[in-house]
């Protein structure tokens, strides 16, 4: 990366930055490669926080069906991380995770689920698992709160065949030749995923995250308290693709000690460590063992860390020079927080991050955890809280007696519940990313650059004042 006519004197963030158009011979997006290439296996620059409002199972492995990695959080229980890690490799590949419920269940309880739109739906089976039928979802825009899922079924309920689909172009052209908006998929008479036709023509164009054995890939996070060794020999033993090593302050004592342990196990899985902001924290946690140090303090959008502290760095310059170093110690670099648009990721990665990771803008989608919510103007959202909030601490010391609870919530700092709310263009994580990956790949064409590596080396940067950032938004309504 090269700066424009200019040198920093200050640090910047991302908003303080441009990318600078230059020659190219990029021709297409489509002729544009966004895989990291930092040994997770993933083929979109695109990690989701491991953040307990933001990455579940069924985020993980939507995520990875598109070619982005999904953190599970540590604070989850160990038997649950099992599970989890578990459920996303026992999920379909070339077809959606179904969305089942039972035919006794209520409209008021699919919408808690999934909103009434276009491309999405419900498949109902009975207790056997048998398959009863479909709903689109968006019926349940005029359906009753109260009615019975299993009342909605009329006529015909169709579907399509696994052994009849040849491939991703395959699929789209045979729901278009019958009519088929969303369907499930079945093999001998069992749903074995779903399928729109958007789902259809992304899976033509995506390149999903795939392990050996050609299942989803899925990466989990554990602390540096405890017995690291222990869950990470769990984790590794579920099935998990990436270890990540978190805490807040990753340039400490207890952090290099945590990941010498799981570097020392042998596990033979690429080892993910931070949060830090500067090149000597990178030279320490690669040198204790780490091959991706994740780069961000206080830039989140739930994080109070550098009101509560003064303790951060504005998160351009803290990507810029710790990839730098990580670059030079044959390491990659994740950029951990504070983009809310497009434009960031590619400065992230212009920057040199090898990918991005993603929280409160992955929390308002349908596949993050937790129920949808109208607030009073009717609008959907998700709840959403910081790791470091009382909401957090208490459901991460759950298993401490009282007293010792009351001690670690004393000091709780950060955001307990936001709402974040659904886009109603864009409600599920497929359609944000849709949005993210084409204005990154149209940044990698302005710069020239086909790859990751090259966006590296090709990317022009300029600095702005508050009026140039302003300058590039669009307006809502004419002036």
């Amino acid at each position: 990366m090269r700066f424009y006519e200019t040198s920093p004197v200050h640090d910047l963030t991302y908003s303080d930055v441009f990318l600078v158009p230059e020659r190219s011979a990029v021709s297409s997006r489509l002729d544009v490669s966004l895989a990291p290439g930092d040994g997770t296996g993933a083929t979109i620059p695109l990690v989701s926080a491991n953040m307990n409002s933001v990455t579940g199972p069924r985020l993980a492995a939507t995520l990875a069906r598109r070619g982005g990695l999904g953190v599970l959080p540590q604070d989850m229980h160990l038997d649950d991380l099992d599970a989890a890690i578990r459920w996303v490799k026992a999920q379909p590949v070339a077809f959606d995770t179904p969305l089942f419920l039972a035919p006794d269940d209520t409209v008021a309880t699919a919408l808690l689920h999934l909103p009434p739109v276009e491309g999405q739906g419900i498949v109902l089976t009975d207790d056997q698992g048998d398959y009863l039928g479909t709903i689109q979802a968006s019926r349940l825009a005029t359906a009753l709160p109260d009615a019975r899922l299993g009342d909605l079924l009329h006529g015909e309920n169709p579907a399509l065949d696994s052994a009849d689909i040849p491939s991703a172009r395959g699929a789209f052209d045979l729901m278009v030749a019958t009519g088929l908006e969303f369907a499930p998929v079945l093999h001998e008479g069992r749903v074995v995923g779903t399928l729109s036709r958007q789902s259809a023509l992304r899976s033509t164009l995506y390149q999903p995250a795939l392990d050996a054995a050609g299942r989803l890939r899925v990466a989990a996070a554990v602390g540096i308290n405890g017995d690291v060794a222990a869950k990470a020999r769990a984790l590794a033993a579920a099935g998990v693709d990436v270890i990540v090593i978190d805490t807040a302050h990753g340039h400490q004592e207890g952090m290099l000690t945590a990941i010498a342990t799981v570097a020392g196990l042998g596990l033979g899985l690429p080892i993910v460590a931070g949060n830090v902001v500067t090149a000597s924290a990178v030279r320490d946690l690669v040198g204790a063992g780490a091959t991706i140090i994740k780069v961000g303090v206080g830039p989140g959008a739930m994080c109070t860390t550098r009101m509560m502290t003064a303790v951060g760095r504005p998160q351009f310059s803290a990507v810029l020079e710790t990839s730098a170093a990580a670059r030079e110690l044959g390491a990659h670099v994740w950029a951990d927080g504070g983009v809310r648009y497009p434009r960031d990721v590619a400065l992230a990665l212009a920057a040199g991050a090898a990918s991005v990771m993603v929280g409160s803008w992955f929390a308002g989608t349908i596949e993050a955890p937790g129920r949808l919510n109208r607030d009073e103007s009717g609008r959907l959202y998700k709840e959403s809280w910081g790791m470091a909030s009382t909401k957090a601490v208490r459901e991460r010391f759950d298993q401490l007696d009282a007293y010792e609870l009351a001690r670690k919530t004393l000091f709780a700092e950060g955001i307990s519940s936001s709402k974040i709310y659904l886009d109603p263009l864009r409600p599920s994580l497929e359609s944000l990313l849709d949005m993210i990956t084409s204005g990154v790949r149209s940044s990698f064409t302005y710069a020239g650059a086909s790859t990751i590596d090259e966006f590296h080396e090709r990317a022009l940067v300029g600095i702005q004042s508050a009026a140039g950032y302003e300058e590039g938004k669009a307006l809502p309504v004419s002036w």
